[in-house]
C-alpha cells in the first residue's frame, strides 16, 4: 500500500480480507482527514497526485462513528461518478446538532488519468465493522475503518 511519507497520521492493520486502518489527529477533524488520506492510499500513492480541483462536502449523521462512515463514504462516491482521485482534505468543522453531529469539508484532488495514475487496489465500500472514533487519553482521536476492497 502506498502512501510512505505519511507517517504518523495513519497506519495500516491486518485484516484477512479487506483493507484496515487507524489515523489519527490532534483533533477529530484532523483524524477525519488522516482517514480520508488513509482511504485514498489504499488504492494510490497520494504523494505524486496534485491538488487541482476541489469539492466542497457537506454531510450529517445521527452519530459520530457514522458521520465518519457517511465523509468517507461521500469522498468515495466523488471519486466513482466524478472521476477525481483525492490527495488533500480540509474539515472546516465537525459539530454536535440536535440531530447528532454535522461535517463541513473540503478535498482536493486531480481528474483520473489512467495514462498517469497506477491503482493498486479498488475500495469498493466503507464498511461498518470495526468502525471506531475514539479520544486518546493524553488527548487527541483516533479512529479506525474497513473499507471494503
Amino acid at each position: 500500500m502506498a502512501g510512505e511519507g505519511n507517517k504518523g497520521k495513519y497506519e495500516f492493520l491486518y485484516h484477512i480480507a479487506d483493507a484496515k486502518f487507524r489515523a489519527y489527529g490532534s483533533t477529530m477533524e484532523e483524524a477525519f482527514e488522516n482517514a480520508a488520506l488513509a482511504m485514498f492510499n489504499v488504492m494510490i500513492n497520494t504523494e505524486n497526485l496534485k491538488p487541482v480541483e476541489v469539492r466542497e462536502i457537506e454531510t450529517t449523521s445521527s452519530d459520530i462513528k457514522m458521520l465518519l462512515a457517511d465523509w468517507l463514504s461521500e469522498l468515495l462516491y466523488l471519486f466513482e461518478v466524478d472521476g477525481i482521485v483525492f490527495c488533500e482534505f480540509k474539515i472546516g468543522r465537525i459539530e454536535k446538532t440536535g440531530e447528532g453531529f454535522s461535517l463541513t469539508g473540503k478535498a482536493w484532488g486531480e481528474p483520473i488519468d489512467l495514462s498517469r495514475h497506477s491503482f493498486d487496489t479498488q475500495v469498493k465500500a466503507v464498511t461498518l465493522h470495526e468502525l471506531e472514533v475514539q479520544e486518546k487519553d493524553d488527548g487527541g482521536f483516533w479512529v479506525q475503518v474497513v473499507v471494503d476492497t
